[in-house]
């Protein structure tokens, strides 16, 4: 069994030393012995492969504790949190949480905190689909074309990537309306964009 001691802090302006300190205390006055530290300095937003808690998780062992100050420094989500959370409780490990004292284990107690998770996450869930469901909704009802918008940038885009194929084309007496329909751009816009090339 090993007892680890998790803290993380979103930026370099934030320290780690009172996390710490907060774990340290508790574990004094719980008289446990912290075996491994686990500290980074890393935003939640960052996926869990890319983090040293992703790593930890994979690791863990059975009866494993991980102690945090709080539930907030695991995830930046419920769905994130719940998921480290399922991977913990289904390695037999516990999950130890200073700010809101829950002792998350393979107990019963645990188990309904565990459910009251997943529903919780899976509300979560069903609301970010609906609001998203409805904001595209709003938009096309609105007249506004869904996805990366066509401009005269992108066109200019399109037509560098195929620099060589339309040069290559030109070198064989194709008309540059011609050239300007294979690639679905105006004539204008393919002038444009070989002045700018030949600048």
């Amino acid at each position: 069994m090993t007892t680890i001691g998790y803290i993380r802090v979103s930026s370099n302006k934030q320290t780690l030393e009172h996390q710490r300190f907060e774990i340290e205390n508790f574990a004094r006055r719980e008289s446990i012995k912290i075996d491994t530290w686990i500290e980074e300095k890393i935003s939640s937003r960052k996926a869990l492969d890319k983090r040293k808690l992703g790593e930890l998780l994979n690791n863990l062992k059975e009866n494993d504790i991980l102690i945090t100050c709080e539930i907030s420094r695991l995830g930046r989500s419920l769905l994130e949190v719940m998921k480290i959370l399922e991977t913990c409780l289904n390695k037999n490990c516990q999950v130890w949480t200073l700010k809101e004292n829950y002792r998350l284990g393979n107990d019963i107690q645990s188990k309904v905190l565990a459910f009251a998770f997943g529903l919780a996450a899976e509300i979560e869930r069903q609301l970010i689909s609906e609001r998203t469901k409805s904001s595209l909704a709003n938009i096309k009802a609105n007249g506004k074309k869904l996805g990366r918008p066509f401009n005269a940038e992108t066109k200019k885009l399109k037509l560098a990537k195929n620099q060589k194929q339309i040069q290559k084309l030109l070198a064989q007496g194709i008309s540059k309306s011609k050239i300007a329909k294979i690639f679905n751009v105006e004539r204008a816009t393919l002038r444009k964009y070989l002045l700018s090339a030949q600048a």
